[in-house]
């Protein structure tokens, strides 16, 4: 994976040095159950959507609403989508500089979704959505731009947005994690995390 040099990640490295530590829980899961809908698309997701179960029953998170940035192909959309009586993803279906995707992909994620009348795809980047935007939701997912600057920006919101915020990429992006961290403290939340499937954060 394509990897950056950011100075926002390396300021917020040093910065971490005098403030309070954040733990970083295990989360091991303890079975594999796999969810109701779950697409025939390649997706580096693959694997995580057999833990949702376990995540929703663990932090007692309620299945009313989703929100998801950072559609893609739809895989993590659907595995989500059968947990909660509405999900929506938000994705600009442009790629960037971390995927492989160089072409607008919408139309095909429609199509992949078409079956899941639940589930509301918006086109737009994540800036846009969150701006003046007050709605909360019960668990929001973030698998955006890997950027320690948009992954805290996104993340942050999320995070006060909702009960469970999830982050994909913690253990093959240094600036994700070090961004879910950041908003574990600014929130007061835990910072749990997953080690396997290119690494999966939880704040709760």
């Amino acid at each position: 994976m394509n990897q950056q040099f950011e100075a926002a990640y390396w300021q917020a490295r040093i910065s971490s040095l005098w403030q309070p530590k954040v733990p970083v829980l295990p989360f091991i899961p303890t079975r594999n159950t796999p969810p109701a809908r779950v697409l025939q698309v390649s997706s580096s997701w693959r694997g995580i959507e057999n833990v949702l179960e376990e995540i929703m029953d663990r932090f007692h998170v309620p299945g009313h609403r989703c929100l998801e940035f950072g559609v893609e192909y739809g895989f993590s959309t659907a595995a989500l989508s059968s947990f909660f009586e509405s999900t929506i993803g938000v994705d600009t279906f442009q790629g960037d500089i971390h995927t492989n995707n160089i072409k607008d992909i919408y139309a095909e994620t429609v199509q992949n979704l078409s079956a899941f009348p639940d589930i509301q795809l918006v086109k737009s980047d994540y800036q846009d959505y969150i701006r003046g935007n007050n709605e909360t939701f019960d668990l929001i997912h973030v698998d955006i731009i890997h950027t320690y600057v948009d992954t805290f920006a996104c993340g942050l919101w999320s995070a006060q947005h909702s009960a469970c915020t999830l982050f994909h990429d913690t253990e093959s992006f240094p600036y994700v994690k070090q961004a879910v961290a950041d908003i574990a403290r600014a929130t007061g939340k835990q910072f749990y995390n997953l080690k396997d499937f290119y690494g999966f954060g939880i704040v709760v």
